[in-house]
């Protein structure tokens, strides 16, 4: 009997501990997809909640998972450090701001090689456990026109062409209005 009471307080205990470290965890948000243009620059957003205050030993991993391999691509312990090497040297630059746990980077001047999933992982001591941040990149040649902007487009077209008749009938009825006044005068004076 003692053992099965030992046994379901263990249990227990486990169950607290589980529920404590999920408490204390860092959450990591992202964007799940995000669409950009070769040749253009993308922020790619990164925020994060933590149960503890931001710590001096706060830091920010963003790597690269295009299909398969993986590839630091920033990193961030005190201060932002870009990356030495690589196909995103030169290429990327930190726009976060930690008081506001936005650990954002920016992506320059992409290419269709840039296609993949872009995570982002913090650690905040004591919280080092926790959720990560995973944005997948689609650099497309151009954008598409979404329903919306068909929309958007649609609707504007109309308003133009309805402004356009208008303008047409007021225009209209003025010169009828002036030709027949100017009958009228002409018959006026000839009587």
């Amino acid at each position: 009997m003692r053992g099965r009471t030992w046994l379901g307080a263990a249990l227990i205990l486990g169950a607290q501990l589980r529920a404590l470290w999920l408490a204390a965890a860092v959450e990591v948000h992202t964007a799940k997809e995000v669409v950009a243009v070769n040749g253009t620059n993308q922020r790619l957003k990164c925020t994060f909640s933590s149960s503890s205050p931001v710590s001096q030993q706060l830091s920010v991993s963003w790597n690269f998972h295009p299909f398969g391999s993986s590839s630091l691509v920033f990193y961030y312990l005190k201060e932002p450090y870009k990356p030495p090497s690589g196909r995103f040297k030169e290429r990327v630059t930190w726009d976060g701001n930690i008081e506001r746990n936005d650990v954002s980077i920016i992506i320059w001047n992409l290419q269709p090689s840039d296609n993949g999933t872009f995570t982002c992982q913090v650690t905040n001591w004591p919280d080092v456990y926790g959720t990560i941040g995973e944005v997948r990149l689609r650099v497309v040649q151009k954008v598409s026109f979404s329903e919306i902007h068909f929309l958007a487009v649609a609707i504007g077209s109309a308003s133009v062409l309805m402004i356009i008749v208008v303008t047409a009938v007021i225009i209209c009825r003025q010169r009828r209005r002036k030709a027949r006044d100017k009958r009228l005068e002409v018959a006026d004076t000839e009587r």
